[in-house]
């Protein structure tokens, strides 16, 4: 374990709340070679070993049943791959799909995170991620970002650390077009594992304190009305 592997073990020992419900995630995502739904299952994973429960979404196979999923999830967590500088055409056909849902505000304070994977080390992923939190910001959901310092960004550091890529928007993975699905790096998928632990636990957080806002403060939850001007 390097320098930087035993730091960052903060993040996953470290202190942890105590789930007092059960948030309900979906990770909606499209995969071409099947590299994206290796991170997409780690994201499941982390986010099952925090308590919630998890549906995992083909984005472009969607059913009448995906999107009533969709629509009843706390948290959506996007992925897909880059390419060409963005995500994939397929899942830009889902994100126009999801119009009526944005003139509805179906998905208004949900809260939304994204993962994706690239061929080269840096492969512009960053604009697939901020595509996502765009996204997100058009439907009115609440970004939750990776959470972690970068890897592998010293010398006592590894590409085997957490995070190895440096991205903060959200997890990604370097993954060479030509190796099977088996071959996405171990710490790739470890933040990806990651990122769904944490969207899992802020949704608890979230839950929680609007419960807590109902049940203590009845009257936020009524509609706002403009004062009168004086």
């Amino acid at each position: 374990m390097t320098e930087a592997t035993a730091k960052q073990s903060k993040y996953l020992e470290g202190e942890r709340y105590t789930m007092t419900c059960q948030p309900k995630i979906v990770i909606g995502f499209t995969s071409g070679a099947g590299h994206t739904e290796v991170l997409a299952r780690a994201v499941a994973d982390g986010a099952i070993e925090r308590g919630a429960r998890v549906a995992l979404v083909r984005v472009d196979e969607l059913a009448d049943s995906d999107w009533a999923t969709l629509d009843d999830a706390d948290a959506i967590i996007f992925g897909s791959p880059t390419y060409m500088g963005t995500a994939s055409a397929a899942f830009h056909a889902f994100a126009e799909s999801t119009s009526r849902r944005w003139l509805e505000q179906r998905w208004r304070d949900k809260l939304a995170a994204g993962f994706t994977n690239s061929a080269c080390k840096a492969g512009d992923k960053h604009s697939t991620l901020a595509y996502f939190a765009t996204l997100a910001a058009q439907h009115q959901m609440n970004w939750i970002n990776l959470g972690l310092h970068p890897g592998w960004h010293t010398t006592a550091e590894s590409e085997d650390d957490l995070n190895r890529l440096g991205y903060f928007t959200g997890a990604t993975a370097a993954t060479c077009a030509d190796l099977p699905v088996d071959a996405v790096h171990h710490a790739d998928i470890a933040t990806a594992a990651f990122l769904g632990g944490r969207v899992a636990e802020q949704a608890a957080i979230f839950l929680t304190g609007r419960a807590a806002l109902a049940d203590t403060h009845p009257e936020v939850t009524q509609e706002w009305k403009e004062p009168e001007h004086v």
